[in-house]
């Protein structure tokens, strides 16, 4: 049976935002939610929230995703990506709700040679990705049902993201140094959104990965999302070791989402799609 009221967490952040509208056109009642309303990571105010609000479906979009910051707050980390995880789970069951659970390519430690299937081994390198792979395993023991969905590289035209920083810096006329040994599935996140409403359209629930088809490095998205803005810059390639961060990155984070075709007939669009729509939303709020 289709659920028709959806609690979304993180409703604020870069992928709620774009999701609840996409919800409320396919019909459903969206509660939406972020630490206005109840924080995730106090267990008995989320397990009040989600009595309230009876839902039928709880997708949680909320997450610490500061990777560098993690590295030496790995606390706050493991209690919103983990701790907020289980809370939500505990009260999904409490009112017999289902659970959609979003996780990241950085519970892989990047070194496999093709594209990362759901039951490979995860073997997380940065506290970003053990906290959301903790999250994962608390899901799982708490929630039968349940769809935790990994995806990558995620952008939008709210909040920071990659090719937002990118175009900013280019708008100026300053040069720019991109990794070019670090490859990964670019993913919009209204294409997301809409991946994730036919998801939870049926319940075959489990593990899926959820990204943009095709692949690239940074330095291939941020040449393509320059050219797509019609602007000028020079944009030179760098090693991952020209260009160190605390957190380390995987080199491969490209997630294979062939499962998702199988079970639910979904297949996200060209990564290069979703970049040209995010670049007509960014020209037109620049304009």
């Amino acid at each position: 049976m289709t659920p028709r009221r959806v609690l979304v967490t993180g409703a604020r952040g870069m992928l709620g935002t774009d999701l609840c509208p996409v919800l409320a056109a396919k019909g459903y009642d969206v509660v939406a939610a972020d630490l206005a309303e109840f924080d995730l990571t106090d267990p008995v105010a989320t397990a009040r929230f989600v009595q309230d609000c009876r839902p039928s479906l709880i997708i949680n979009c909320a997450a610490y995703t500061a990777v560098d910051q993690a590295e030496s707050d790995a606390g706050t980390a493991f209690r919103v990506n983990r701790d907020g995880a289980a809370n939500l789970a505990r009260a999904a069951k409490d009112v017999g709700a289902a659970l959609l659970h979003l996780s990241t390519d950085y519970v892989f430690d990047g070194t496999k040679a093709g594209p990362y299937l759901e039951d490979d081994p995860p073997n997380p390198k940065s506290v970003y990705g053990a906290s959301k792979l903790a999250g994962e395993q608390a899901v799982r023991e708490a929630l039968a049902e349940h769809w935790i969905v990994r995806t990558a590289w995620l952008y939008g035209i709210h909040g920071k993201s990659f090719p937002r920083s990118i175009l900013s810096v280019a708008a100026e006329g300053r040069p720019l140094r991109v990794v070019n040994d670090q490859r990964g599935c670019p993913t919009y996140a209204v294409h997301l959104a809409e991946a994730l409403a036919a998801i939870i359209a049926q319940p075959h629930y489990g593990t899926y990965h959820a990204v943009n088809a095709g692949e690239c490095t940074w330095y291939d998205l941020a040449c393509a999302a320059v050219r797509e803005a019609g602007l000028e810059v020079t944009v030179t390639p760098v090693s991952t070791e020209e260009f160190p961060r605390p957190a380390p990155r995987p080199r491969n984070s490209v997630l294979d989402t062939g499962k998702l075709a199988r079970s639910y007939g979904v297949r996200l669009p060209a990564w290069q799609e979703g970049l040209a729509a995010f670049v007509r939303l960014w020209r037109q709020a620049a304009a």
